[in-house]
């Protein structure tokens, strides 16, 4: 019998006492029996009573009702929206819990993951990368309703668990000038004729310009450009954009005006971006990430380095001011167009041709890597991993393929390969599990040890977890 089963059977009957906090921010407990217990809204070490809402044969799921012994990290959220009650806000489900608790239990998924899923462990764990918990949040993709029975219009999140919109005033995680949008933009949409069709508003914060990109169904009127165009010069800041379909078909209401781009101050590179293309939500922690990440790898002027799913080149352009050769790989070819123009741009500048090693930009379905492809882009002295949530599963198992003919030429007793493995990896994951998953391999099969890893707080309050990953070889 555990402990812990001794003390659930001395609470007062239909009482639960809270282990500990999964991924998707619950309270973990179990029952006399053993059955586990999912609990909304409760933390960690807390005594709860909670109101079962599903049932299956090993576990439940509910929601708190009554707190009887409350956590010490237990804080009040700093949005108005935010609850477990109809109609709360569902964008953020950590709020209750102190933003450091919180970086914690992410370090401890991030560990499990490892552990249980790659039966690796770090040598060294990470202190992890924070900034500020608020006001943080530079991109969002805003949904807008029209409400006819009350004759109004919502832009915000969605509803917890509902395709509702929430009826929201403010929000504290969207930059505070944004967060000052929110009312008038009810009021601007509800007064165009295009209401009942304009379903989104995405958003995307650049260093000098907020770019918000209206998605319409039906042509805009004449009447709406014109309410769009003085929203602009009402809030100067704002910069519209129209999307009349899918992301290709973006445009500026206005033609001209100022660039949406971000700056990376440690490496005075300038980062041009279109409103709907990816890149981090969390500027801030975006620059303490790139300079985390190429101080981890190391790269020197006489050395190659290979930076894979490069996008629109946010790790690639630092690291051509520290490497001797860099090579940026990413599955879309539009993306290497613009990365190139990134590139070229920061060349432009005064003083940069030399300081920028040369570069060059692949296009390549990453998902479907093979060893003959690995070996025809040469040998790299280090690689740059930064994969979307699905990892660098094919990318990986081509190394770990590559490895193992290197091992079976060995025991034939024939001359090695003249193509070597990087000597150091570092991978930056925006999902725990593919990185523990990766990680097994390239620790199990491809000779590498896991020297480091720690995470990433880029979502404060929320239960995404990114981290970052540390791979030498033995």
């Amino acid at each position: 019998m555990t402990d812990q089963s001794n003390t659930q059977k001395t609470l007062p009957e239909g009482w639960l006492q809270v282990e500990s906090l999964d991924i998707d921010a619950q309270g973990v407990a179990h029952r006399p029996d053993g059955k586990v217990v999912f609990i909304e809204g409760a933390l960690p070490f807390e005594t709860v009573s909670a109101n079962t809402h599903r049932k299956k044969d090993s576990w439940e799921q509910g929601t708190v009702t009554a707190i009887h012994h409350e956590s010490s990290q237990r804080v009040r959220p700093g949005c108005p929206h935010f609850g477990l009650h109809a109609g709360a806000c569902g964008g953020c489900k950590m709020q209750h819990l102190h933003v450091a608790a919180q970086v914690a239990i992410k370090q401890r998924v991030l560990e499990d993951n490892l552990w249980h899923l790659g039966k690796v462990k770090a040598q060294t764990i990470l202190r992890p990368i924070e900034g500020p918990a608020w006001g943080y949040r530079y991109r969002a993709r805003l949904s807008v309703r029209w409400v006819a029975k009350k004759g109004t219009v919502l832009v915000g999140f969605h509803e917890r668990k509902s395709r509702y919109v929430a009826d929201m005033q403010v929000c504290p995680v969207l930059p505070a000038h944004v967060s000052a949008l929110l009312l008038p933009l009810r009021e601007l949409i509800g007064s165009m004729d295009a209401r009942e069709t304009c379903p989104q508003i995405e958003l995307a914060c650049g260093d000098d310009v907020t770019a918000l990109v209206l998605r319409h169904l039906e042509p805009l009127s004449a009447g709406d450009i014109a309410r769009l165009s003085q929203f602009s010069q009402t809030h100067p800041e704002v910069q519209w954009w129209l999307q009349p379909k899918g992301p290709d078909t973006i445009h500026l209401l206005e033609p001209g005006g100022r660039q949406l781009a971000y700056a990376l101050p440690d490496f005075q590179i300038n980062m041009p971006f279109r409103p709907t293309d990816f890149t981090q939500v969390n500027p801030k922690i975006n620059q303490v990430l790139v300079s985390r990440a190429l101080r981890l790898l190391g790269a020197r002027r006489t050395e190659r380095v290979i930076d894979w799913f490069c996008g629109l080149g946010n790790f690639t352009l630092p690291l051509a001011t520290q490497a001797g050769e860099v090579i940026g790989v990413e599955g879309s070819e539009v993306l290497i167009k613009r990365a190139i123009a990134n590139y070229q741009s920061n060349r432009d500048l005064a003083g940069r041709a030399e300081q920028l090693a040369a570069t060059q930009f692949v296009a390549r379905n990453l998902f479907d890597m093979t060893p003959e492809l690995l070996v025809a882009d040469g040998v790299a002295d280090k690689w740059l991993v930064d994969p979307p949530r699905e990892g660098a599963f094919a990318l990986v198992k081509a190394l770990v393929d590559l490895h193992a003919q290197a091992v079976e030429r060995t025991e034939a007793g024939l001359a090695p390969s003249s193509w070597m493995p990087p000597r150091r990896i570092v991978y930056v994951s925006c999902n725990p599990a593919t990185l523990a998953r990766d990680a097994g391999l390239l620790v199990s099969h491809a000779g590498y040890k896991c020297s480091a890893a720690g995470v990433v707080n880029m979502f404060p309050h929320t239960s995404h977890v990114e981290s970052m990953a540390v791979f030498d070889l033995e």
